[in-house]
């Protein structure tokens, strides 16, 4: 590729560093005391140069909260300075204005507090003084709990670089760092990309749009991770938007060319179907698709006191409610009579099952909502408790005193990773959420009702369940007779949430088991994986057939695991199973001694070679100690005393009977005099009698 120069002056800069002494972030985001520090640096630092400021700060939120500081402050010195909010929140009037710089050297001098927006693509006029927060809001994903929000971390050094350079565009400039050098040093190097973190929901329609679904073919500079975009086109294909081959639906293609979120649009075009009130939909969406807050939660509530003008953000909320009904209509069915499209600020009108209508109910902010997040549509866990679950599994909390309380169904929009009386024991907190009927909560999350038999081993016995659940969320549950081929599941479920211990290990099963796992590990493949993980995966390839014969009052300790096992061996390897593993090995004295094969899931490594206990005259004249699999593994003998006690342990026959065997004579031939202690144990006959005999 071409490289393209583009010369600029590089004007001097001045680094500064005013450390706080506490912590700048808690489980809640950025401290309060962090945010004063900040106003308190801003303002000395801004007095001090005499020059426009710009500050740094991760949201919206933070932004106001030192605006509101740093005017407080301003005003109590009677300094002739304007404090100006930026953020993506801002008017474009509001935004132009803290942008613009100053027209007239006698206008007041500038102190912009800004959010990352202000961090590379747009030059603030004026500005020679930088305070960072060294601070960012990144977005992070809970794939357990399916919720992506917005975090407060440490920015990289790559963003605290790109701010201190807003101080010397224009001229030498100085930016004071509100947090000390080691601070700096620790701080990632870059900023993690979003695409890496994010939702991916709105990438992977635009990415079906282009006629690339999921993104194949595309050479990307940072690819989106596959579990997640797999996820996305999941999301996509229950909101029906992409078909069966991630290609676009007709609602699919309405919804792509709408400038909004993938989840709102779709809000936005089924809502303005399903209530015939483009007006009414658009309020809900405004509001659900920005930062309005509600302390109790309650989306009804929320829209009420919008439409009145005393929430913050009325205006605002107004504007997008007025953009959104244009959408609606611009996006509209084409099928759709215009009447329908849009109608005025009257009652809403829905259709009931009987073909009559009836007015604007309180859950139709449930509607909408669902209609954006159907798999947050939500049951209260029981009587009285502020804990719900999710269709998507989530379980999380009300504030307490929500009027959404007495709700037996809502539509959750907004949920957060929570902890303490907040959470109510559920690890998450409901922020915004509206009531919905139970038929409307069935039918809008219609794609994740599922019907299924439930098997389970209660005391011993098949248990059977028909079970009717939308997502997560039970909803019937009846017992029913168990059939026959309900019985090789439930069982195999069951060994797989008990474990292996269950099974009746016999001898002969240990032994058998013990000796695949060491051809397995010294030969590899073909040779089965025989650990506990690895037949709980295969459960059906070596136990299935015995799990299918068993009655429903059968008993797992009834099975033949040795022959279960064999299933496993491979062919044509199979036919040198007892050479290369034998059950038992010959001894010189004549009689055979079973080797004790290490188990695949022993973590004691000192039993990691095969054992043979054997009684040392038994063994008299062996100088080469056996070896297993095809010559990889030396047998360890245990040498046994008379009384079948131990003598030595050794997987070297030659250099014991060469040393240690005299030392071994000397202290048991008067113990044992019955038996024989040769001298010469090369030439000894091995015998398993005693002299006399």
């Amino acid at each position: 590729a071409p490289i393209v120069r583009v010369p600029s002056a590089l004007h001097p800069l001045r680094v500064e560093h005013a450390p706080f002494d506490g912590a700048r972030l808690d489980e809640r985001g950025i401290t309060r005391d962090y945010l004063a520090h900040l106003a308190d640096v801003a303002a000395d630092a801004q007095a001090g140069s005499g020059a426009d400021a710009l500050v740094f700060v991760p949201g919206a939120r933070e932004v106001d909260e030192v605006v509101n500081r740093l005017r407080g402050r301003v005003s109590r010195s009677g300094a002739s300075v304007d404090v100006l909010p930026l953020h993506g929140r801002l008017s474009p009037r509001e935004q132009d204005r803290a942008v613009r710089g100053r027209l007239r050297d006698a206008d007041p001098h500038r102190i912009v507090v800004s959010t990352a927006l202000a961090e590379s693509a747009l030059t603030v006029p004026g500005v020679r003084l930088v305070i960072d927060s060294g601070l960012s809001r990144e977005v992070r994903r809970d794939q357990a709990r399916d919720m992506t929000g917005l975090v407060t971390v440490s920015a990289s050094r790559a963003s605290a670089e790109q701010r201190a350079g807003r101080a010397a565009r224009q001229g030498p400039g100085t930016v004071v760092r509100a947090y000390s050098e080691a601070e700096f040093a620790r701080m990632p190097a870059e900023l993690t990309p979003e695409i890496a973190t994010a939702d991916l929901s709105d990438t992977a329609l635009l990415l079906a749009a282009w006629g690339a679904p999921a993104g194949r073919g595309l050479a990307l500079l940072t690819p989106p991770p596959a579990a997640a975009m797999d996820r996305a086109v999941a999301v996509l294909a229950a909101l029906d938007l992409v078909d069966a081959s991630g290609s676009l639906t007709e609602l699919g293609a309405r919804v792509a060319r709408l400038p909004i979120g993938v989840r709102e649009a779709r809000a936005l075009l089924a809502g303005t179907a399903e209530l015939g009130d483009a007006r009414r939909t658009a309020e809900v969406v405004a509001a659900i698709s920005d930062d309005h807050r509600a302390s109790d939660a309650d989306l009804a509530r929320l829209l009420r006191e919008l439409r009145s003008g005393r929430a913050p953000g009325a205006e605002r909320w107004k504007r997008e409610t007025e953009r959104l009904s244009r959408l609606a209509g611009e996006g509209a069915d084409p099928a759709t009579p215009p009447s329908r499209r849009m109608t005025g600020d009257g009652p809403s009108r829905r259709t009931t099952g009987d073909g009559s209508s009836r007015g604007t109910t309180h859950d139709d902010a449930g509607v909408v909502t669902a209609l954006a997040r159907p798999e947050w549509i939500a049951r209260r866990t029981g009587a009285h408790s502020r804990s719900y679950l999710l269709a998507s599994g989530t379980r999380a909390a009300l504030p307490e005193g929500s009027p959404l309380l007495g709700s037996e169904w809502i539509a959750v929009r907004e949920v957060q990773r929570a902890e303490g009386r907040a959470a109510d024991g559920t690890g998450a907190a409901i922020r915004l959420a509206a009531a919905i009927a139970e038929d409307d909560a069935l039918r809008l999350g219609a794609h994740a009702l599922v019907e299924e038999r439930t098997t389970a081993v209660v005391d011993g016995r098949i248990r059977v369940r028909l079970v009717r659940r939308l997502g997560a969320i039970p909803l019937a549950s009846t017992p029913a007779a168990a059939r026959p081929d309900d019985t090789g599941p439930a069982f195999a479920a069951h060994l797989r949430e008990l474990g292996l211990d269950a099974l009746d290990w016999s001898e002969a099963a240990q032994s058998l088991r013990g000796r695949l796992a060491l051809l397995h590990r010294e030969l590899g493949g073909p040779w089965p994986d025989v650990s506990d993980a690895a037949l709980l995966d295969r459960i059906d390839a070596w136990l299935g057939p015995d799990l299918e014969r068993l009655r429903p009052g059968g008993s797992l300790r009834g099975i033949d695991l040795p022959q279960a096992l064999r299933r496993l061996l491979p062919w044509p390897e199979a036919a040198r199973f007892d050479e290369l593993a034998p059950e038992r090995l010959p001894l010189p004295s004549g009689s055979t001694a079973r080797v004790e094969y290490p188990q695949p899931n022993d973590a004691d490594g000192s039993d990691e070679q095969p054992v043979v206990s054997a009684k040392l005259q038994e063994v008299f004249g062996l100088a080469e100690t056996p070896r297993l699999a095809g010559g990889r593994v030396p047998v360890r003998f245990h040498l046994l005393s008379p009384a079948r006690r131990p003598l030595a342990v050794t997987s070297d026959l030659s250099s014991f009977w060469n040393g240690p065997y005299q030392e071994v004579r000397r202290e048991m031939r008067g113990r044992y005099p019955k038996h024989p202690w040769p001298e010469d144990p090369w030439t000894a006959q091995a015998t398993a009698r005693t002299r006399n005999r």
